[in-house]
């Protein structure tokens, strides 16, 4: 080999082993460590959950908010919330009507959970006979809420009745229907109610000595429109 291609070859061996050194240089992998107190702390990634929304108001002494509604800080089915209203019902169909009136008071002791106090009487008349029927319940009743202004509601009333003729009896009315805002502060309840009485009538001497109680059931369905002010 001549000495003018040993010269070139040196020079093409010692440019080929520079050129990985240079760009190690330049991308920094070649450049010494950082030290440890230079480097950034480590942070974690767990971001927080957004707060929930919640009512911005705290229930008074004696558990009754006042101005509950539209211009107020607490909405319908809120703990807390008080409504007073009643409804009103009208059936007829061909030897039957009955007509009846509820008023009523309710309270959600908890968000979507009310008590109620319901009285109601109806008068109710199948073909020639005719009975007026007095009742009083006490009603817990779940409201589910679709959006801000409709509700759905689910209810069980237990409590006293009495019908004439018949006389007093335990009453069982499992109740549902709707609970729709209408105004600042109204409430507007369609319900359909069945209304199940058991009554004590006239005893019966079975020849032992022992007179025996005869239970009567007696039921009526009841097709209501209520109306409640919320307070």
């Amino acid at each position: 080999m001549s000495t003018f291609s040993k010269t070139i070859f040196t020079t093409l061996f010692v440019a080929a082993m520079a050129t990985p050194a240079i760009a190690d240089d330049e991308t920094g992998k070649t450049a010494p460590p950082t030290p440890d107190e230079s480097l950034p702390k480590p942070v974690s990634d767990n971001d927080t959950q957004p707060a929930v929304a919640s009512p911005d108001v705290a229930l008074p002494p004696g558990g009754v908010v006042e101005q509950a509604g539209v211009g107020g800080v607490v909405g319908y089915g809120r703990a807390g919330v008080l409504e007073l209203g009643g409804s009103a019902g009208l059936m007829f169909a061909s030897d039957y009507r009955n007509i009846n009136i509820s008023p009523s008071i309710g309270w959600f002791f908890a968000d979507n959970v009310e008590l109620s106090l319901i009285a109601g009487v109806s008068n109710i008349k199948t073909g020639d006979q005719s009975a007026t029927v007095w009742s009083g319940l006490i009603e817990p009743s779940y409201h589910l809420p679709f959006n801000r202004t409709t509700f759905g509601f689910l209810g069980m009333g237990l409590g006293a009745s009495y019908v004439s003729a018949l006389g007093a009896g335990l009453a069982v009315a499992p109740r549902i229907g709707a609970n729709f805002l209408v105004g600042r502060s109204g409430v507007l309840t369609p319900s359909l109610s069945y209304e199940y009485t058991t009554h004590d009538v006239d005893s019966v001497d079975t020849g032992d000595m022992q007179n025996t109680s005869l239970v009567s059931v007696s039921s009526a369905l009841r097709i209501n429109v209520g109306y409640t002010a919320m307070w």
